[in-house]
């Protein structure tokens, strides 16, 4: 695929900018009412096949995990979807935007993510009302 078309694609369907490949298992924790339909219906669409729920029980190669600050304890929930990532695998964490309900402050997304033992590679826009962190475990 060219470069334009890469580009193309991007613009049509934010999930692109997050680097999901075909054949991929993509688990989805904290599904609401409020997520993005169209990022979900992106991804499915890169990897060709449903996102997973919380209750599949085998290793998955990403996890997107939506969390408000409501939703709980942020270091807990990283806790556990490291434990469903195959090694090497990624975590996005979408969190609602600036001025948002549920909005979680930059600096309490890195100290939950340090203390998970995890690194943030990038911050994007995924969607008009949530942002997103990759998130990864150091090299084993």
């Amino acid at each position: 695929m060219s470069a334009t078309a890469d580009h193309a694609e991007e613009r049509t369907n934010p999930a692109a900018r997050l680097g999901f490949e075909p054949g991929q298992v993509v688990q989805e924790i904290g599904y609401d009412d409020d997520v993005d339909q169209d990022l979900r219906e992106g991804i499915e669409s890169i990897i060709g096949a449903e996102l997973v729920d919380e209750d599949y029980d085998d290793v998955a190669d990403a996890v997107v995990l939506w969390f408000r600050d409501e939703d709980g304890d942020l270091t807990d929930a990283l806790v556990d979807a490291i434990g469903l990532l195959e090694d090497g695998g990624v975590i996005w964490l979408l969190t609602p935007k600036t001025g948002r309900d549920g909005y979680i402050e930059p600096s309490d997304i890195n100290d939950a993510a340090q203390t998970a033992g995890l690194s943030q590679t990038k911050s994007i826009s995924v969607a008009k009302d949530w942002a997103g962190a990759r998130l990864v475990a150091p090299k084993r």
